[in-house]
């Protein structure tokens, strides 16, 4: 049984008690948390598309704060992002690190909390190591780079830069605080009041 709160709204028919993830998703804000991996990404994508069907011209906020995981998970919501007919605006509320940063970077309006960092690098190959054969190894490398690329071009196009700066910054873990992260063009805003996501 949850112990979250509930919320108490009073109508026509009554006392209606709804959920804090009800509320939330009725300010067309949807949350994510914690690593992206094929479930989160499914329940992501779910959440936008049905609040752009519920009305495909207001804004959705997607609040951010992940470490980042799965590039071919975090690619689906970017391109699911793309796709929608109304924009989606980001919120970092904590991190956005990896995957994360470049969910967060390609939002229609992106605001950063004044204690928020966003980090960006190459991808990773998961696992504690690299096995199998010359060949396969090889296959790996090459799918990998080509994935570099296109990581560096999308945040390319959403940050100003070229792809060679973006890859000369990827190179390595490199972290933005919330000013930093506005000046190098992966923010827009230093969110200093609430209301200003609103998605009216």
């Amino acid at each position: 049984m949850s112990n979250a709160p509930w919320i108490i709204r009073d109508t026509a028919a009554g006392a209606l008690r709804l959920s804090l993830e009800d509320a939330q998703f009725a300010r067309r804000e949807v949350e994510l948390a914690g690593g992206i991996d094929r479930a989160q990404a499914m329940n992501t994508i779910r959440a936008l598309r049905q609040l752009a069907e519920d009305d495909p011209d207001r804004p959705i906020t997607l609040l951010i704060n992940s470490g980042g995981g799965a590039v071919v998970d975090g690619l689906a919501i970017y391109d699911v992002m793309r796709a929608l007919p109304c924009p989606v605006n980001t919120v970092c509320v904590g991190e956005a690190s990896s995957m994360a940063s470049l969910l967060f970077a390609a939002g229609a309006r992106r605001s950063m909390l004044p204690s928020a960092t966003v980090m960006i690098h190459d991808p990773l190959i998961g696992g504690s190591g690299v096995t199998g054969s010359a060949l396969s190894v090889e296959a790996m490398t090459s799918r990998l780079m080509l994935i570099r690329q296109q990581i560096a071009k999308i945040l390319a196009r959403h940050t100003g830069h070229s792809v060679e700066e973006v890859l000369d910054k990827t190179a390595r873990d490199t972290y933005f605080d919330a000013e930093e992260a506005v000046r190098w063009g992966l923010a827009d805003e230093i969110l200093t009041a609430w209301g200003g996501i609103a998605n009216a």
